[in-house]
């Protein structure tokens, strides 16, 4: 795959975000990392400032999230524009990569579980590097099955990820590029 036509869509927020970014950097694949007025931004190569209306266009139900995550979120109307931006993530790429922990229900925790539901609700290839067990799994429809030797194969992929990112975790996005682009 040839790095001048990939793009990486990202959040630019700490943890995850952060390091699929300082990958793309590290291997020269541009970046768009959507932000909103008001979010902490952990890089600003490619940041992408969504306007209001923009936001609009990944509205989503938080009654409808609560119920396909299983669980309840706060309604602040902070998280409701990280969910609008994940919505902006996950559209733009054609494969999605997350880092995060999935549950025994099949999600995967916290806000980032939204990102991974939305890219099964759009059938995008999605893999989930899952800290505490320290693999990587890709959805198959129905379960996880784990992935060996992981590779971004679509040129245009969503990175995203916990905030609270673990060595495990930042290792595995560096092979995964180094896999993917050396």
């Amino acid at each position: 795959m040839d790095r001048k036509n990939c793009v990486l869509y990202s959040g630019a927020a700490s943890g995850a975000e952060a390091a699929f970014g300082a990958g793309a950097q590290q291997y020269r694949i541009a970046e768009v990392n959507y932000s909103f007025e008001g979010h902490k931004d952990a890089r600003t190569r490619g940041l992408r400032v969504l306007t209001p209306e923009e936001l609009e266009q990944g509205d989503v139900s938080l009654e409808y999230v609560s119920k396909l995550m299983h669980r309840e979120y706060r309604d602040t109307p902070l998280f409701k524009r990280v969910l609008q931006s994940i919505w902006h993530q996950v559209n733009s790429g054609q494969e999605v990569w997350v880092v995060g922990r999935i549950l025994d229900d099949q999600t995967v925790k916290g806000g980032t579980g939204w990102g991974a539901e939305f890219a099964k609700l759009c059938n995008k290839p999605l893999s989930v590097f899952d800290q505490a067990r320290g693999e990587w799994y890709r959805w198959q429809g129905e379960l996880w099955d784990v992935l060996h030797e992981p590779k971004i194969e679509h040129p245009h992929f969503t990175g995203t990820g916990t905030r609270f990112l673990e060595d495990n975790g930042t290792a595995a996005i560096n092979a995964l590029f180094a896999r993917s682009f050396d």
